[in-house]
This record gives C-alpha cells, sequence and structure tokens, in this order.
C-alpha cells in the first residue's frame, strides 16, 4: 500500500492580471464563484477527498486568503446576536481546525515548480497533491482529487489529471504521451509543454491536479529556468518520469479554467444551476437575457 496522501499545496501567489481591475487589492483566488470563493472550492475538494494538511503557497497582497481561513470573532458574535444560525455553521464548515492550514512565501513571480519547492519544508519526506485554484472540477460523484486517490492507492507512483481536447487546443497546455490505458489510466510515457498542433503526442492534457513524490523537491532544488524564465513543475516531472511511474487519469466531471474571463463566468453559472436554491431564478433570468 502507498503512502498516505496527508498535505496538498495551493499555488496562489500569481497575480492574476487577466482579472484587473478586480484583483488590484484582491486577490484572484478570492474572487467568488456563486457564493464561495475560489481557494473554499479547491480546498472543499482537498478536504472531501482526506487531506488534512492544507499549504498555502502565497505573496504579497495574499493577506485575504489567510483571513478567510481564520476566525472572526466580531463577525460570529454578530450573527450569534442576530440568530443567524445557518450563516454561523456555514463559516464554522469552511474553517480549518486548528494547525491544519499553513501558510509560506513565494518571494518572486519564479512560476509553478517554484512555487512547489517553497513548500518543501512543510510537506517533507512524504508524496503529497498539489491542487491550482485556477481550476475548478464540477464532478457528479467523486470530487477529481478524490478520484486521483482512487488511482494513487492501487498503482502508487505519482498521478496527473488529465482532460481531453481538440488538436488545435494542444498548443495552450501541457500534453502527456501514454501507453495503452486501463480504463480511464493511462501509463505516462512522456510530456511535451505546449505542442504545435501536429506534433502533440496526445490530446490529454495535464488539468491542473497533481500528486507527487517528495523526490520532486530534490530536482526543483537543482533545476535552472525553463520557458518564460520561470522554474517548470513539468521539467522536473519529466526527470521524476526516468526512475519512477507517473499515470495519468481521464477524471469524471467538467473542469472549468477560472484563470479565464469565461471560464470564469461558465463555472459561475454552471455552480448556481447545481443549487436548488438558485436554478430556477437562474435558468429565468438566462432565458430573460437571451
Amino acid at each position: 500500500m502507498p503512502a498516505r496522501i496527508r498535505k496538498a499545496v495551493f499555488p496562489v501567489a500569481g497575480l492574476g492580471t487577466r482579472f484587473l481591475p478586480a484583483t488590484k487589492a484582491m486577490p484572484k483566488e478570492m474572487l467568488t464563484v456563486v457564493d464561495r470563493p475560489l481557494i473554499q472550492h479547491v480546498v472543499d475538494e482537498a478536504r472531501e477527498a482526506g487531506i488534512e494538511h492544507l499549504i498555502f503557497v502565497t505573496g504579497r497582497n495574499k493577506g485575504a486568503i489567510e483571513d478567510h481561513f481564520d476566525r472572526q470573532p466580531e463577525l460570529e458574535e454578530t450573527l450569534a446576536a442576530r440568530g443567524k444560525t445557518d450563516a454561523l455553521e456555514i463559516l464554522a464548515d469552511c474553517l480549518p481546525d486548528a494547525g491544519e492550514a499553513s501558510f509560506v512565501r513565494q518571494q518572486a513571480p519564479l512560476g509553478l515548480g517554484h512555487a512547489v519547492w517553497c513548500a518543501r519544508e512543510i510537506v517533507g519526506n512524504e508524496p503529497f497533491a498539489v491542487i491550482l485554484p485556477d481550476v475548478l472540477v464540477q464532478a457528479p460523484g467523486k470530487g477529481c482529487l478524490a478520484q486521483m486517490l482512487d488511482v494513487y492507492n492501487k498503482h502508487g507512483g505519482n498521478i496527473l489529471a488529465v482532460e481531453p481536447v481538440p488538436e488545435d487546443q494542444t498548443k495552450n497546455y501541457g500534453v502527456v504521451a501514454t501507453a495503452e490505458a486501463e480504463g480511464n489510466v493511462f501509463p505516462v510515457t512522456g510530456m511535451v509543454e505546449k505542442p504545435e498542433p501536429g506534433t502533440a503526442p496526445s490530446n490529454l492534457t495535464i488539468l491542473g491536479r497533481y500528486i507527487l513524490q517528495p523526490e520532486i523537491f530534490g530536482l526543483l532544488s537543482e533545476q535552472g529556468t525553463g520557458s518564460g524564465g520561470e522554474i517548470q513543475l513539468t521539467d522536473s516531472m519529466l526527470t521524476l518520469l526516468k526512475t519512477q511511474p507517473f499515470y495519468a487519469v481521464e477524471y469524471e466531471g467538467r473542469a472549468f479554467d477560472c484563470g479565464s474571463k469565461s471560464g470564469f463566468l461558465a463555472a459561475n453559472i454552471a455552480y448556481a444551476l447545481e443549487r436548488p436554491d438558485l436554478r430556477d431564478a437562474v435558468v429565468a433570468e438566462i432565458k430573460t437575457l437571451l
């Protein structure tokens, strides 16, 4: 049985320039999909999968994220005095227990690989998950990370969530090369970052969910900058692939790229339609707008 996955890393140091001016004074991860911030949605996914320790890799002007996962006694007292028990229960449900969340600074924008490396002392010598808050996955049953953990518990190694895209869109993503699939699980034989159409080894793109072995930290420590002058996580994963197995999981559900405006708006609509208290009103409004 492989070592249990207890910790998840959330890289949240990005500037969010695609959402300016909204993100000038507010972290992009605090933008709301319906009534929950993006970061809360992915934390919920992690906790549903059994993650015990949440590690946030932050940057300057990200204090609102830390505040979100802390208590606010004045607000709680006001809600209690007004008898708003439902709101109090929602706040309590979102709050990690004491010691379950850690925050570490990425002091320079040196890429995803560098952000993951910044969490090395907190993760320690154990496998861990990485979840990108820009990507929300609306799953019909188990969440995306829980689906990945099912595969990890069977195969061990390193796990990537993937989804198919049209061949002319592979240039926008990291793409995996694979061996023959077993159901929705593909042994990974290679990875290519943003291949031009017609050159991609498959149409399976890396989603933004990873389960990685701790040896990745040593590789990231030794790795120089790559594409865009950043430390690319894919480069170290390619090196690790030489000595450890990787598996790609074509997850069940639908992903929304909330780093783009269209994906963010689509996520708001999809998540609102999933809510019994909002669905009818939202459908009526959409019909009116159309």
